[in-house]
Order: structure tokens, then C-alpha cells, then sequence
């Protein structure tokens, strides 16, 4: 790894293997701060060590990792080491065979960990419990855990709790990551100071728990739910486990996010690089009202703009008048789409599309053909959320014809935007004649190759991950997609928690945010159009609102601020970002340009009617260096450090952008 390491060793007994060390490099050359001083109690040997995985026959007391029923005890068998550390332990009676599997990802202070089991038994074997691995904390004075929570348009919301003893559990149950947690977490010592985390790469259910033991170790296990379970191993057969992604940073909450951000941008490779354009969606200006002339109206406003992208949203189908119909027949509702799509494109717009491919409505010709492809249980009603079903994704036939009609809509237009939807959760999730089917992970598969299939065979289509706002944005689908909606609450002081946790699990090239005209849901206190704007450059700049309601004023505004973006965005996708209390910092991978999104959303200071000071922003800077903005002020940069940028709030100017450059 980039400047940490993670050691591992074999217990004495040879029975399960244990965590040494973990942080920064050289932290392994001493005594362990994991290893257990004292005489055990009332429990095994294996509940009090800082164990990396184990069964429930061997830590039945203070939380294994996977559960098997009829219990599971094993030994050490093998290790081998090369591109990945692989541990195996063989269970003798039942002969379930488990690798523990360790991959460093280079140029990241990032570790995956999963597990892979093998059934070389002659009896299925069944899982009540199937985690990805444990991960032991050196906390000393109980764990203080931030995760990020919330619920439809309020994902995301930072959340921090002290926990001196006891336990703790977040999960989803919805077949998706969810609204309400991320299967994500951090965990330092209650007194601050380093941060670890984990981050689970898995689109479908899942479960973190975090138990504060006794000598003080922070415990956390993290792993899919099987569901609806149990999961079922035939003899012969093997699976793998969801890979779970190790963080940890020396310089706390704001240096474990820039780890992430590194992950973030290892996951996407080459596409990193490739821009994210300006766009323009029409939603919430036409709802399902989608008219092309009316559309190419709002998009020739958008090229006026600077926009570089136009979007057409929900409705351009047949039969999607409202939300009763229409999903499943992906045919364009007007016959002209396709000149449409051209007169976009004629305007120097790159032209996109949304698609909900996991849904289909009752009324459609896809359900009345196939009525057999969406989760159902024999004699149960099934239960509409939105008016639409959901398809078993386990199914084969399903998968291609997902495939085959995004094949078709993307070689037959000249679309290079696609934004993935999935609007409602599976319920009555069974598939008659496979009563075992592990339909969460075979839906998970199915979808996963949908992503696998567009990037091979569409490379240029930027992808973006929407569930119903940011109910999808785990490790696996961030790895696959380019850009993620964190929430369709569009709000301006709403989107203001909802960024500050996105950008603390994933960097801002993915976190796309629209300037809009919609009050927030929790706070509509109406905010200024620069307001709009400078909150949503903190990641993919994307406009909402319906601009046939705008002024000439307003226009000229948009327009001038879309370009002040396209000027700084390399820095803020490509630099490294830093979140604080009313601004976000960039800085370019050279060092030599520092961005600043600032914002005021409290009391004035009362100035110049009375005395006040500026607002001020420290900024992580050289404090040796000088810095320039655009206005000409020269600062040093101990004073940006130490005294930070003023800024000088108004009623009417509430937000602000400032560039700095170096000398």
C-alpha cells in the first residue's frame, strides 16, 4: 500500500489467523496493540483475540463472521502469497474449505479482503450468516463511529456516535445499498485522532456491525445479508464472498475521505480522466409532459448556456403519460425521436437518456408477454411500489433482453449519456420452481454484467447510478458507473449535508448536483442563483431548473458561472478536495492552483451598519508560498494557513468562488 501496512499472523493453536498491526508503515516493528496480555474468561480463546475471520463454532460469544448451520469449527491448512495473500482453513468434518484472500490496491492506502468457500463435503451446506471479514480497530477509550444515514431525499447525512461499550448495526434489506444507511463506516478511538474504515462493494443487501469488546478492541463485521436466505452450498460448489474495502488514515475523518477519493479514482481507471460534461435535465421542467418541440426549446436555452449535455428524463416512451404505464416498452413515444434527438445534437449538445431497466408496469406489453419474468410468490397479490414491478435479474432471459433493448436504443441513436434508475425495492421475492435461488446475489450478478456488457460494448457512454436519489452507490456500481446521484432532493440547503457525506465516502467527479429552482424538502428558505451554483460545482455540474421561467438577468448569470466551472473543473475532479464547515477546498495535482467554494447560510455579522469581521476559511496550504487570486490580492500563504481567506457576507451574496494561484 501507498503508506500503511496490515500484517496478519497464525494464533498459537493454528486455528484462525490474527491482526498484528495496521496503520502507518513501520507500525508493524514492535509489540502489537492487538494482542490480548490477560487471562480469558467465561469464553474461548478465539471471542478475546483480534481475529480476522472465523466461524461461530469458534467465536460463538462476541460475534463471528459467517454462520453455518449444524456449526462449523476449522483449522488452518495452507497460505500462499503473490498477488494476493490466500489463507485456507479446511473444516475436517463438514469440508467446507474457506480462503481468506488479502489484495493491497497500489498507489492507495486500500486493502480488499473477501473470502472464497468450497464444498469438498458430500452434504449442502447452509448459511445463516456470510460476511466479508472482520476488522479489528485499536481503539482504547471506547470507538467513536461515523456512518452516514438518512432516508429519500436526505441520504448521506453525516452522523457520529460514541460508543463506550456495546454494539452496533446498520443494514439494508431492500435487495440495494438503500436510502436510509451506505455500507460504509469509520471508526476512531472516542478521544479522535486516526481513522479506519470499511466500504462494502455490493449492490445488493448487506450488514455492518461494530461491538466495542471488553479490552477495549473496536470489532466490526461486514459482509451481504443472504436473503432471503439461507444461502446454499452443493457439494462441489464454491462461491465468494462481496469484497470489502480497508481504509485508514493517520490525519482523521478528512484523511480517510482523501483515501477513498484515491480509491474512487483507481476504480474508474482511464475514465477518470475523460471529462464530465455541463448538463441540462429536463425533468423537472416537463415531468412526464416530454414534447420534442418543447424539449428542443429547453435545450437550445441550454446550449445558450455553455451546457454541454441535454438530458431527456422519464416519459419520452410509449405509454409513460404518468408513472402507471410505459416501463418495459423502451420504443420511443414519438415517431420523430430520432430527428429530435439530431436537432439536439445540431445545437454542439451531446445528447442523453434515462432508463429504468430493472422495472416494468403492469400495463406494458413486456408484462403481458412476460408475466413470469418479475418476482412473484404462487397465490400472493403482488404489491406495487410506484405503480411498477421488479424483474428477477436472476433470470436469464431477462438479463438479454436488458442488453439487447439498451443495445438497440444506444447503435440506433447517438446517445453518450445513459442515467440508470431503479425506483422501487423487490417484494414477494420468490421465483416459483427455485424455492433455494439466492435471488439477492443472482440479481446482483445479472446487473453487474448489464454495467459489464455497456462498458465493453459502449465505452463511450458516460453511465450515471441513480435508485430513487442515492439508494445505489456502493463500491461495486461506483466501479462500473461515472457519475452517481446522491438524491432527487435538489434543494440548495439540503443538498448541503447531502454533499458532506457523499464527498466523505466518494470523490467529487462522481457526485453529480443540479442547479434547480425547487425549494428544499427540511429547508426551503430560498437561496440566490450564485448560491445554486457554487454548491453544485462541488462535484458535476448539472442544471434542473425550468429555464423558460428565467430571466435575461438570470441567463446571463447561468452563463457566465457555467463558464467559471468549465475553468476550475479539472481542479475539483482531479485535485484533492477538503470539506469543512461552510467551503470546500481544492487543490490541483501540482499544487500551483487552489480552488475555494465558499458558501453563508447563518446570521450576517451585521457590518458595515455595525462592527464585524469577515468570515474566514483556513485553507491547507504552503504556508512558504504566496498566493494570488483573481482580483490581483496577493496572500502569503501562512496567512491563508493560520488567518484564512476572508470572505464578507451579504444578504445578496451569500456564496462565492475563489481561485488562487501559486508563486
Amino acid at each position: 500500500m501507498a503508506s500503511t501496512s496490515y500484517t496478519v499472523a497464525l494464533d498459537p493453536s493454528s486455528r484462525w489467523a490474527e491482526l498484528v498491526a495496521w496503520g502507518p508503515s513501520g507500525v508493524e516493528d514492535g509489540p502489537s496493540v492487538f494482542a490480548n496480555r490477560g487471562d480469558v474468561h467465561f469464553m474461548t480463546e478465539a471471542d478475546a483475540a483480534p481475529v480476522e475471520y472465523a466461524p461461530l463454532g469458534l467465536r460463538p460469544f462476541s460475534g463471528a463472521d459467517v454462520a453455518v448451520r449444524g456449526g462449523s469449527w476449522w483449522r488452518f491448512d495452507s497460505a500462499s502469497s503473490g498477488a494476493d495473500l490466500r489463507l485456507t482453513f479446511v473444516d475436517d468434518v463438514s469440508g467446507l474449505r474457506a480462503v481468506l484472500c488479502y489484495r493491497s490496491v497500489p498507489e492507495t492506502d486500500v486493502l480488499k479482503r473477501w473470502v472464497e468457500f468450497e464444498n469438498t463435503g458430500s452434504s449442502t451446506v447452509e448459511f445463516d450468516r456470510l460476511g466479508s471479514a472482520g476488522v479489528c480497530v485499536p481503539t482504547v477509550s471506547g470507538a467513536r463511529l461515523t456512518y452516514l444515514t438518512g432516508q429519500w431525499s436526505q441520504e448521506f447525512t453525516r452522523r457520529s456516535l460514541d460508543l463506550p461499550a456495546g454494539g452496533f448495526r446498520m443494514e439494508s434489506r431492500f435487495g440495494v445499498p438503500g436510502h436510509a444507511h451506505v455500507p460504509w463506516l469509520a471508526v476512531q478511538d472516542a478521544s479522535g485522532g486516526a481513522a479506519y474504515g470499511v466500504s462494502l462493494e455490493w449492490p445488493g443487501s448487506w450488514s455492518i456491525e461494530a461491538d466495542v469488546e471488553p479490552s477495549g478492541l473496536t470489532r466490526v463485521r461486514v459482509g451481504r445479508l443472504p436473503s432471503p436466505g439461507p444461502v446454499l452450498l452443493e457439494p462441489g460448489a464454491s462461491l465468494v464472498t462481496p469484497p470489502v474495502a480497508l481504509a485508514s488514515s493517520v490525519d482523521g475523518l478528512a484523511g480517510l475521505a482523501a483515501v477513498w477519493h484515491d480509491y474512487d479514482r483507481v476504480l474508474a481507471g482511464p475514465r477518470w480522466r475523460r471529462p464530465r460534461p455541463v448538463l441540462y435535465n429536463s425533468w423537472e421542467a416537463t415531468g412526464f409532459d416530454v414534447r420534442g418541440a418543447h424539449q428542443l426549446e429547453l435545450a437550445k436555452r441550454a446550449a445558450d448556456l455553455g451546457v454541454e449535455l441535454f438530458v431527456v428524463d422519464d416519459g419520452w416512451f410509449t405509454g409513460r403519460d404518468d408513472d402507471t404505464g410505459g416501463l418495459g416498452d423502451w420504443t420511443p413515444a414519438e415517431p420523430t425521436f430520432g430527428a429530435f434527438v439530431d436537432s439536439v445534437r445540431e445545437l454542439g449538445l451531446e445528447f442523453g437518456l434515462w432508463v429504468e431497466p430493472e422495472a416494468v408496469s403492469p400495463k406494458s406489453r413486456l408484462y403481458a408477454e412476460h408475466p413470469d419474468w418479475v418476482y412473484r410468490i404462487d397465490g400472493r397479490p403482488p404489491t406495487l411500489i410506484r405503480n411498477q414491478l421488479l424483474l428477477d435479474l436472476g433470470l436469464p432471459p431477462v438479463v438479454e433482453f436488458i442488453k439487447s433493448t439498451l443495445d438497440r436504443l444506444l447503435t440506433t441513436y447517438p446517445i453518450s449519456y445513459l442515467k440508470w434508475d431503479m425506483n422501487r425495492p423487490p417484494t414477494e421475492r420468490g421465483r416459483p420452481g427455485s424455492p433455494a435461488a439466492d435471488l439477492d446475489a443472482e440479481h446482483v450478478a445479472g446487473y453487474l454484467s448489464v454495467l459489464d456488457h455497456l462498458r465493453a460494448s459502449h465505452p463511450h457512454v458516460t453511465l450515471e447510478a441513480c435508485a430513487g436519489g442515492g439508494g445505489r452507490a456502493d463500491l461495486a456500481t461506483v466501479a462500473r458507473a461515472d457519475v452517481v446521484w446522491p438524491s432527487d432532493n435538489t434543494g440548495p440547503l439540503d443538498r448541503l449535508a447531502i454533499q458532506d457525506g457523499f464527498l466523505l465516502a466518494h470523490a467529487p467527479h462522481l457526485m453529480s448536483s443540479w442547479v434547480t429552482d425547487s425549494p428544499g424538502v427540511f429547508d426551503p428558505r430560498p437561496r440566490s442563483l450564485r448560491f445554486r451554483f457554487v454548491t453544485a460545482m462541488a462535484g458535476v455540474l448539472g442544471i434542473g431548473a425550468d429555464l423558460s421561467r428565467w430571466t435575461p438577468a438570470q441567463h446571463a448569470e447561468a452563463a457566465s458561472l457555467v463558464a467559471l466551472y468549465k475553468s476550475i473543473r479539472d481542479v475539483i475532479h482531479h485535485g484533492v478536495a477538503r470539506v469543512q464547515e461552510g467551503a470546500i477546498q481544492y487543490t490541483a495535482e501540482d499544487g500551483d492552483t487552489v480552488v475555494v467554494l465558499a458558501w453563508n447560510t447563518g446570521e450576517l455579522t451585521g457590518a458595515p451598519l455595525v462592527p464585524g469581521r469577515s468570515s474566514r476559511v483556513r485553507l491547507d496550504v504552503r504556508p512558504n508560498s504566496s498566493y494570488v487570486d483573481g482580483s490581483g490580492a496577493r496572500y502569503s500563504g501562512a496567512h491563508l494557513k493560520y488567518a484564512g481567506l476572508p470572505f464578507d457576507w451579504t444578504a445578496s451574496h451569500d456564496a462565492d468562488v475563489v481561485v488562487l494561484r501559486r508563486h
